[in-house]
């Protein structure tokens, strides 16, 4: 059995993904991105604090939210229904992505992190290098099966 998720898992697995660079997006906020051209896409991101996401029990801005890319809308609506961390607000309605407290990240194993972190990624990965990625996990999967 794997061992509850930390904040410091969320460095290393993105960080573990091929052409992964931490920088920032949406102004200042650090990113991790996928390096490609004409420019990088990022996939895990660390939301400032905002009106929109409010702690329903103290209403109280969140100070630790993570943004985090999903596949598709049913992705999303998975993640989200399902119990556990994730959630969304009104702002990300029709953007694939989930928000997540960093402080609950231990409600998840640290392959159910890694897990959606690769999703994510697999998410804005160029497909040539998301298909070479996943051969090299499974090297019996057929070349082009994503």
């Amino acid at each position: 059995m794997s061992r509850p998720a930390r904040v410091s898992d969320v460095d290393a697995i993105c960080r573990s993904l091929p052409e992964v660079e931490l920088g920032t997006s949406w102004g200042d906020r650090p990113t991790y991105l996928v390096r490609q051209k004409p420019k990088p896409r990022g996939f895990v991101l660390a939301r400032a604090p905002r009106h929109d996401a409010l702690d329903p029990e103290t209403g109280e801005e969140y100070q630790d939210l993570l943004v985090v890319r999903t596949p598709s809308a049913e992705d999303k609506a998975a993640l989200v229904e399902a119990e556990g961390p994730f959630f969304t607000i009104d702002h990300f309605r029709g953007y694939n992505g989930v928000l997540v407290q960093q402080s609950r990240l231990g409600e998840l194993d640290v392959e159910e992190l890694r897990e959606v972190l690769t999703d994510a990624w697999l998410a804005v990965a160029p497909k040539s290098l998301a298909r070479k990625y996943l051969a090299s996990l499974d090297p019996a999967r057929p070349p082009g099966d994503t």
